[in-house]
């Protein structure tokens, strides 16, 4: 562990520690010639004799507001360590904690803004091959001005480190955490690839598709760890939640979303669409980019139907119709809700409206 205040390579003074990955350790650090925050990150023992170099001079083609842009790779002490754009905020997991699932419209705004940081990494000849929940980062609260997709610094140390895992048995027994924690998202030809296979660009769309089925519903397509295996093999998937069409509120847009979602899933990696091909169709789609604020249900009026939020900028009202989930708000508990607010009169209107978990 690297002692917070040291200063690495004249240069990166380290803040803290910021988290630690199957593959590596991350910090958050200042460059204290550019005077920002950045993150600075080195991979775990035993794996500094990959092709660590050859993976920074790849992503560092990237370039892309919605990937975290890699800006530098140096030895320094015997040690190797890659710069990468911080993002001050939360992973897409993370705000599973928090909102439990996202209505269809930030479900919309998130596919869109990853198929647009993939299209860009697919052009520049990248794949990640490691998509997840908790390898993209987002603004803290309920804000999602910024979404970007971390760790592209490693794709080519990623597909060694499966590939080697491959080779040496079955891949989908493996007990490390970076396999463990990826099969729940990874691509049936990844999971079950033989020596020599090249993984494809595909792989990453099905990632897309299964990472955006759990924040849609909350639950994993195909379960976790072995069990993900088992049910990727036998094409035992989760069916999509009734809740997301019950409401026309937000039927015909989770719809859109449900169709887009199965075409990433497509076993046959040749039926699954580009990025290029999700980024256009996102851009048809009408949803919600307003913004989004935190309040509290003080009462409910025409016997529940209907109720009132008091959030930092004032009450809004709002409809039980526009509350998005299997689950609605509960005055007596005193419900915390994300909403965005439109003018009316007299109050505010809200809408969409969804619980939000402290």
């Amino acid at each position: 562990m690297i002692r917070e205040g040291t200063v690495i390579s004249n240069r990166y003074q380290v803040i803290g520690h910021a988290g630690k990955g199957g593959m590596q350790d991350v910090y958050l650090a200042k460059d204290l010639k550019l005077d920002i925050d950045i993150a600075l990150k080195t991979p775990l023992p035993g794996l500094e004799t990959k092709r660590f170099s050859s993976s920074a001079k790849i992503s560092a083609k990237v370039n892309h507001h919605n990937v975290a842009k890699t800006l530098d790779y140096f030895e320094f002490d015997e040690q190797i360590f890659l710069v990468e754009e911080f993002v001050h905020g939360e992973t897409l997991e993370d705000k599973l904690n928090h909102f439990g699932i996202l209505d269809p419209h930030f479900s919309a705004c998130v596919l869109h803004n990853l198929s647009k940081g993939i299209m860009a990494s697919h052009q520049a000849g990248v794949v990640h091959r490691d998509l997840k929940p908790s390898n993209v980062m987002i603004s803290n609260g309920v804000a999602f001005e910024q979404l970007k997709i971390t760790d592209f610094g490693i794709a080519s140390l990623t597909n060694e480190f499966f590939a080697e895992a491959a080779e040496n048995g079955d891949l989908t027994l493996s007990t490390s955490g970076t396999i463990r924690g990826a099969l729940p998202f990874m691509a049936p030809e990844m999971m079950f690839r033989k020596k020599g296979d090249i993984i494809k660009s595909s792989a990453d769309i099905w990632s897309l598709g299964a990472m955006m089925f759990r924040l849609m519903t909350g639950i994993y397509p195909f379960g976790v760890y072995l069990e993900a295996a088992v049910n990727v093999k036998s094409k035992n998937r989760e069916s999509w939640p009734a809740f997301m069409t019950a409401n026309k509120q937000f039927s015909t847009l989770s719809t859109e979303l449900q169709k887009i979602v199965d075409s990433c899933l497509e076993y046959e990696p040749e039926k699954r669409p580009k990025a290029k091909d999700l980024v256009n169709i996102c851009e048809e789609l009408c949803y919600l980019s307003s913004p989004r604020e935190l309040g509290n249900v003080t009462n409910f009026i025409q016997n529940g139907y209907s109720g009132f939020i008091n959030g930092a900028g004032g009450t809004a009202f709002f409809s039980i119709e526009s509350v998005y989930g299997p689950v609605k708000p509960d005055t007596t508990l005193n419900s915390s809700v994300c909403f965005s607010k439109f003018p009316g009169s007299p109050r505010d209107r809200a809408h969409p409206v969804t619980l939000w978990k402290n």
